[in-house]
């Protein structure tokens, strides 16, 4: 081998000198890049599915507000109704004894609007007496002694409650019996 060629290959085994640039393999370059590239690729798929699934979960919660805005619309007007009803049945057990035609226009009234509330699937709470309690149902007004009615039931119903599509609209105000010898 000549002197030159010798002196050629001496100095591409030489290990470069400091702050000399190091020569780069070409295929340890693609495949860092090739790494990097599959990493953004997965981070941006997984941003990718997280976006889908939110606007999901969007979607679904929008569909369910908007049911429930129609199913509880009348809520609130219901709210106020419910008073006349009221009044109304107050007024039919008032004017019971009589046979004359007010009370006759009053049952009558009171039935249209019972089917009214029916028709927009307002149901009644009015728990018979021994009934269970339900704290979730009921609202209770006062405790009273009783020797006939087990402790925790209901004695008497004071105004009935409502549900609106399973809804508590209003509860049924009742009273509720205590053993005769709990202390007051």
């Amino acid at each position: 081998m000549s002197k030159k060629h010798t002196a050629h290959m001496e100095q591409a085994e030489a290990p470069n000198p400091a702050g000399a640039e190091p020569v780069a393999d070409p295929a340890a370059e693609l495949k860092t890049a090739l790494a990097d590239a599959q990493q953004k690729a997965a981070q941006n798929w997984d941003g990718y599915v997280r976006a889908v699934a939110e606007l999901d979960n969007l979607r679904k919660r929008s569909q369910r507000d908007l049911e429930n805005a129609h199913r509880y619309a009348l809520e609130r007007f219901l709210q106020e109704l419910l008073p006349v009803k009221d009044s109304l049945e107050a007024g039919i057990a008032a004017a019971a004894g009589s046979a004359d035609n007010l009370r006759e226009g009053l049952e009558m009234t009171l039935k249209m609007l019972a089917a009214l509330l029916e028709r927009f699937d307002v149901r009644e709470i009015n728990p018979a007496r021994g009934a269970a309690f339900n704290p979730e149902q009921h609202e209770a007004m006062t405790l009273q002694p009783s020797t006939d009615t087990s402790p925790g039931a209901v004695l008497q119903t004071v105004q009935k409650g409502y549900l609106l599509n399973d809804r508590l609209l209003r509860a049924a105000r009742v009273i509720v019996a205590k053993s005769p010898d709990a202390a007051a």
